[in-house]
């Protein structure tokens, strides 16, 4: 089993829907939820001429290998009506793999972890709130310290 840390985001259509669906789905086809952080608001990151996001952060752990969960979490975003569309554009439903465990991977279809973690608030902050001490296996800092540098301005507020 490895621990695998996922984002899940959505600004088009029932965002908490998408968000609760998405995560009934990944216990059903991806491992057991193990840490589950408070869903998040945020203005929408690269092209910000759309609506904010919802954001939450799972903790899974899971047989799959790395690949699988790509594949898995993929289906996910597709069966919540997900379309392939624009870098950074609207989206029922998105899923990212932040971590998998210490991996660290570059393939052109996935890199973990996620290269963009130490610049994006709306994943830090949710994952400060489930796994503070976590050691990023490259950076070799907390996701504490990350938070702490980042200079991300969009603020992140939590969702009621």
């Amino acid at each position: 089993m490895v621990r695998a840390f996922l984002i899940l985001g959505s600004n088009l259509g029932d965002r908490p829907a998408h968000i609760e669906k998405a995560g009934s789905l990944i216990k059903k086809k991806v491992g057991k939820i193990v840490a589950i952080s408070s869903v998040y608001q945020t203005a929408a990151w690269g092209t910000t001429e759309q609506s904010a996001f919802l954001n939450q952060v799972l903790g899974v752990e899971t047989k799959l290998t790395a690949e699988q969960l790509l594949i898995e979490v993929l289906a996910i975003e597709k069966s919540q009506g997900r379309i392939q569309g624009e870098k950074w554009g609207p989206r029922t439903l998105d899923i990212d793999i932040l971590f998998y465990g210490d991996l660290v991977m570059n393939l052109p279809e996935l890199t973990i972890p996620h290269p963009e973690i130490a610049n994006r608030k709306f994943v830090l902050e949710p994952m400060l709130e489930v796994e503070p001490d976590l050691v990023h296996p490259v950076l070799k800092k907390t996701i504490r310290k990350l938070y702490a540098e980042c200079k991300d301005s969009l603020p992140v507020e939590m969702y009621r």
